[in-house]
């Protein structure tokens, strides 16, 4: 091997370990599924309940207690929703910096979350207004839109795949928008078949074979 040669294989290493060391690659791409496994789960919950509560209505009509109920009801199944992919994205990632012998909390992974929660914690306390005021219509678009922010925001940490997503969920809530009423069709597509999708590309990538892909 020619002494150019062996100076080029030098700098891609070096650019390897910078950029290894500016992003957290340890994200998993099980993480993704089981967040879509557990967003669709949610979903068809809430439809359930959603249904049973407009079939009471069409029979006795209005109700505040049972409209309080239902309220309450989703406003908790999608806590646990949110906790149980949280633990599944930890849980699984964790694993993969394990395996990679790779530090699962330094930097660059408190940069990530530091960026994600920003459009997150807005969003959140957003939709919790709306809650409040029983302003139902934009729910879903809005934590949509904001969750995308969140990924494009958190993307430059990570992997680019996550940027993608967070465009595509921006561009999902953006369409819902204009499509009032079908909140939770376009929920489920976006947190759990999008998910799900993400998270099959991202293990095929990086993590079938339990190969682990460069940054070339």
């Amino acid at each position: 091997m020619s002494e150019h040669n062996q100076s080029l294989e030098a700098i891609q290493d070096i650019r390897r370990m910078m950029k290894r060391s500016s992003r957290f690659i340890s994200l998993s791409g099980l993480s993704g599924i089981a967040a879509g496994f557990w967003a669709l789960l949610g979903s068809f919950f809430a439809y359930n309940w959603i249904y049973e509560y407009y079939q009471g209505y069409k029979v006795s009509g209005y109700t505040g207690s049972s409209f309080q109920l239902l309220k309450y009801n989703l406003l908790a199944l999608a806590i646990i929703v949110l906790i149980a992919a949280l633990v599944s994205a930890y849980y699984f990632t964790w694993l993969k910096a394990k395996r990679n012998n790779m530090p699962l909390w330094d930097h660059t992974s408190k940069n990530l979350l530091i960026n994600m929660l920003i459009p997150l914690i807005a969003g959140g306390l957003l939709i919790l207004a709306m809650f409040r005021y029983d302003e139902w219509r934009f729910v879903a678009p809005i934590s949509l839109i904001f969750y995308g922010l969140s990924l494009v925001n958190g993307s430059k940490y990570t992997l680019d795949d996550i940027r993608y997503l967070g465009f595509l969920q921006i561009l999902l809530g953006l369409i819902n928008t204009q499509f009032i009423g079908y909140g939770l069709y376009f929920w489920a597509f976006g947190f759990g078949v999008l998910h799900i999708i993400y998270g099959f590309i991202m293990w095929w990538k990086y993590e079938r074979g339990n190969r682990q892909k460069s940054f070339a």
